[in-house]
């Protein structure tokens, strides 16, 4: 363990706070949790960042680190000793493509639930967090006030009245499969948390496992689910391994066959649209969306906005991928054609990309 502590700015109704929460605890890395109020914002998080975000993660000496997938990646190779990423191909190649449908797919259904099933707690629990010393009023009107972009963001990323029920469907669908891993494994490649595991932990524990109704709904429906997410949440550190051979679960095909179902072509239209606007754009920084698209889930038609960080997420699996000599990419196109990844094999990359704060740039 590190001393003095790493710092990690953020919140128990984050997303991605609880992606990192989790990831530090199974590394074993000392860290003092600093709730993300107004008063870090303005003292540390906005100066030290440039903009309103957390995670933020402040090092030993003083590095600032944000984004939770880049956060990771650089303790990672800070820290050392076991990783969270499968040294084996199949393995490897299915965690990344579990971690991009966590972060940028599975966003959908948790910002339905929270804001379309668990509204008002979620207003509180914002006020309280900005402003833990003001009254239950007084934190019930901050909270709607910071609230507000969050809750409309829920149907910008497609959670349209109309797709609500075909977002619920899929969900459900979703609790089932994964009960049917989690009854044969604790963690997605065995008995160790890999990036995949880490990357659906985020929706899964501070949307649909703390936010009343859904925790509900998932500790009654899905308990094995809502038992690995207890897992995650307080893992046994650097505890575990993947399994041997490269061996992957025949129950984790159908959860890969969701992602590829219904996120790849999101995808796969985004890298169109990032492509063209990039050649009318030479050189310049991506905005953070690019405009409203068609996507369909369940049998429904909805819209929502065009995601370009998401083909950075994207990008790192794709890496993977194309990096195999040719035994290994012989596995990986036999379980990618096995649940569905066919477009997989032959996606029209965009240009390459690198971060840039909330979007992405050139690489």
């Amino acid at each position: 363990m590190q001393d003095p502590k790493y710092k990690l700015y953020g919140a128990d109704i984050s997303y991605f706070t609880g992606k990192v929460r989790a990831y530090l605890r199974w590394k074993n890395i000392a860290f003092e949790e600093v709730p993300a109020d107004a008063r870090a914002f303005k003292e540390i998080i906005l100066p030290r960042v440039g903009f309103p975000v957390i995670p933020v993660v402040i090092a030993p000496d003083d590095a600032c680190l944000q984004d939770s997938t880049e956060i990771i990646d650089m303790l990672e190779s800070r820290i050392g000793g076991p990783s969270v990423y499968p040294a084996t191909p199949r393995q490897r190649l299915a965690a990344l493509l579990l971690e991009v449908y966590g972060d940028e797919w599975l966003v959908i259904p948790a910002m339905h639930y929270r804001w379309h099933h668990n509204r008002e707690w979620a207003i509180r629990a914002f006020g309280a967090l900005s402003a833990p010393d003001a009254s239950p009023e007084q934190q019930r009107e901050i909270g709607a006030r910071r609230a507000e972009p969050f809750a409309n963001a829920a149907v910008l990323l497609g959670a349209e009245p109309h797709m609500h029920a075909s977002i619920e469907s899929s969900y459900e669908s979703l609790l089932a499969e994964l009960s049917a891993h989690f009854e044969h494994h604790p963690f997605l490649f065995g008995d160790r948390p890999s990036i995949g595991d880490f990357g659906l932990f985020g929706p899964l524990y501070a949307h649909q496992y703390r936010d009343p109704a859904s925790g509900e709904h998932m500790r009654r429906t899905a308990p094995r689910v809502a038992q690995w997410v207890e897992r995650m949440q307080q893992p046994v550190p650097l505890a575990g391994d993947f399994l041997p051979r490269d061996d992957l679960p025949a129950t984790l095909l159908p959860v890969l066959r969701r992602m590829f179902s219904e996120q790849l072509p999101v995808l796969a239209e985004s890298a169109r649209l990032v492509r063209e606007w990039m050649q009318a754009h030479p050189g310049e920084n991506l905005p953070r969306t690019l405009g409203m698209h068609a996507f369909s889930l369940g049998g429904r038609e909805g819209k929502r906005i065009v995601r370009p960080y998401s083909l950075w997420m994207l990008q790192r699996a794709r890496d993977c991928y194309l990096s195999l000599d040719e035994g290994g990419r012989r596995e990986a196109d036999a379980l990618l054609r096995a649940c569905g990844g066919d477009r997989f094999i032959d996606f029209d990359d965009p240009p390459r990309l690198a971060r840039a704060g909330l979007s992405v740039k050139p690489a």
